[in-house]
């Protein structure tokens, strides 16, 4: 019934809605940039997965963040476009074919994934902030907040990436 791989995503949900809700949103760096690490799950699902499972997925991701941190909608607003647009960014680089029953990871894609993992981030707070600030009229804060933001949640993953690789790569030198 349950695939111990989906057992492991909805850990991964809850883990990252927990760590979002009750640690990173009380971080700020210099008062604008805020990791929202959330959207490292909308990553991780896997290449050939269902649209509209990822869609509903991000959506609820979105959602849960919404209701524990009372913002009107805002997350699940980004996720879910979010979970929209991962399927074509995937597309921009690298071959979907390829590695349609694969996790995209630091592991099996090098690069490749750090270019998605970022452009993906970038799209994502790209709209939650827009929607946050509700206004253009102060271009280069509103700049500032997606720049440093992108750049800590990317960071992030990316440390999440690397302890993922070396447990693998010790794991496997055991064997």
């Amino acid at each position: 019934m349950f695939k111990s791989s989906n057992i492991k995503y909805v850990i991964m949900f809850v883990l990252l809605v927990l760590l979002q809700v009750l640690v990173l949103n009380r971080i700020s760096f210099l008062g604008y940039g805020v990791p929202f690490v959330y959207v490292y799950f909308i990553i991780k699902l896997p290449i050939g997965s269902n649209k509209n499972l990822v869609l509903l997925f991000s959506f609820l991701m979105g959602l849960l963040i919404d209701i524990f941190c009372n913002t009107p909608g805002i997350n699940a607003a980004a996720a879910t476009l979010a979970g929209l647009v991962r399927r074509p960014i995937q597309g921009l680089f690298f071959m979907v074919d390829d590695y349609t029953e694969q996790t995209p990871s630091l592991s099996l894609l090098r690069g490749a994934f750090i270019k998605y993992a970022v452009f993906l981030t970038l799209v994502h707070h790209i709209v939650l902030i827009s929607i946050e600030s509700f206004s253009y009229f102060n271009l280069e804060i509103l700049l500032l907040r997606i720049g440093l933001s992108t750049i800590l949640t990317s960071l992030l993953i990316f440390a999440f990436e690397g302890f993922s690789f070396k447990k693998k790569n010790s794991w496997q030198k055991t064997i």
